[in-house]
């Protein structure tokens, strides 16, 4: 990596006093070149450490002097338009850098700790994201299945996976395909927490719960807006739920987020929500449970052999016929070992079988088994291909899915 924080430390400009905007724009740069996602900007106990999330792992860029983090917090509470002169209560704010940082947005946070403000920078770049499904790197099977579930002309479409899993980059690709199938004969709108990217051809809305803008209030209100998809950024209370069911119930496609483990284990946080068994069998279409492992650099891979205890989570006949592969460390990756990520998936699609399973009220594990026995493959199950096929590491995948998967 071309590190400019470190070449401008080592200047004469430096020497001579540091400016601390030229600092601040070589980290974002030096994070944007690294196709980091994040900036972490900590103040440790003797340092200030300026760490980058890499391929969703946090690596360390450059450690700095303490006596410049007030200097470094009040640049980026300039560049987010936040209050320079408080510092024990968090902000946040966005930041649209200019040409001369490729024009990248910068989401702010500002959080105040024992030693000081800690800041971290989420970075979204345009002009490397893409919105194609077919980018996604979901195998065929699960791809195919997916598109035709957005054929569906109702119903409620749910995606599952902790922060940072791909969820939302999905869902906009789903969007995406859906306006470049049917172009301005569809009415599509959003409503979202914050709206991340501006689609083409969609109306989307962001909720501000200061105004009482909230995801139940923007969503009955889009009822009247005469939509034939609606995508709801997350479920997160019982009122979103249940509009959100009403909608799939009714006519519209509707497309959200919720946050469990598997993808059977939605089922169970929708009835903690109120939501009878008998409207979610109805309403559920599918459940797209997603993650992002890295992949191997193939610059620097070399065969290997796991742990025995790795070895022994694979069914014998995989271990005996796959030639295990694994980056040694390169510049190529930033000596990772790995480069670029892929997805992993597990779709859930609510048959008829799956259905009835749902309204017998089966516990999570009891429905989980009922979808494999119906032809869902897990999302163990999916990373092992990708062990199979070189793409990654079974380290890799149990570090991002539950062994009992």
């Amino acid at each position: 990596m071309n590190n400019n924080t470190i070449q401008y430390l080592q200047s004469d400009a430096a020497e001579r006093g540091i400016e601390i905007g030229v600092l601040v724009n070589s980290l974002i740069l030096d994070a944007i070149n690294a196709k980091a996602s994040d900036i972490h900007i900590e103040p440790w106990e003797n340092t200030l450490v300026v760490r980058i999330r890499l391929n969703g792992v946090l690596t360390e860029l450059v450690h700095l002097p303490l006596d410049l983090m007030e200097k470094i917090s009040g640049r980026f509470k300039v560049m987010a338009s936040l209050i320079s002169y408080q510092t024990g209560l968090p902000q946040e704010g966005h930041a649209a850098a200019g040409p001369e940082l490729g024009g990248v947005e910068l989401r702010i946070s500002v959080f105040p700790t024992t030693r000081g403000e800690k800041i971290v920078v989420r970075l979204f770049d345009p002009s490397n994201r893409s919105f194609e499904l077919s980018s996604l790197g979901f195998d065929d099977d699960t791809l195919q299945t997916f598109i035709k579930m957005l054929a569906k002309p109702n119903g409620l479409m749910l995606l599952t996976g902790p922060t940072g899993s791909g969820k939302t980059t999905a869902i906009y690709a789903a969007l995406y395909h859906i306006v470049q199938r049917s172009g301005p004969s569809m009415s599509i709108s959003t409503v979202e927490d914050p709206v991340e990217f501006n689609l083409p051809m969609i109306s989307q809305a962001m909720i501000n719960p200061a105004q009482d803008f909230t995801y139940p209030k923007a969503l009955r209100s889009l009822m009247r807006q005469d939509p034939q998809v609606i995508m709801v950024g997350e479920i997160r209370d019982p009122e979103t739920a249940a509009i959100a069911v009403q909608a799939g119930l009714t006519g519209h496609l509707v497309i959200s987020t919720i946050h469990t483990g598997i993808s059977a284990g939605v089922y169970a946080r929708m009835i903690n929500m109120q939501i009878e068994p008998f409207l979610l069998a109805s309403s559920i279409i599918a459940v797209l449970s997603i993650r992002l492992v890295r992949k191997t650099c193939t610059f620097c891979a070399q065969p290997y052999r796991p742990e025995p205890a790795m070895l022994r989570l694979m069914p014998e006949d995989l271990v005996a016929t796959t030639e295990f592969r694994k980056g040694t460390g390169c510049a190529e990756c930033l000596h990772t070992g790995y480069s670029g990520r892929t997805a992993l998936t597990e779709l859930l699609v609510a048959d008829e079988v799956f259905r009835d399973a749902v309204m017998q009220k089966l516990p999570t594990k009891a429905l989980q088994e009922v979808a494999i026995r119906q032809g869902m493959q897990t999302m163990f199950q999916n990373g092992l291909k990708r062990v199979v096929s070189g793409q990654s590491t079974i380290d890799e995948i149990l570090r991002v899915v539950a062994v009992d998967q």
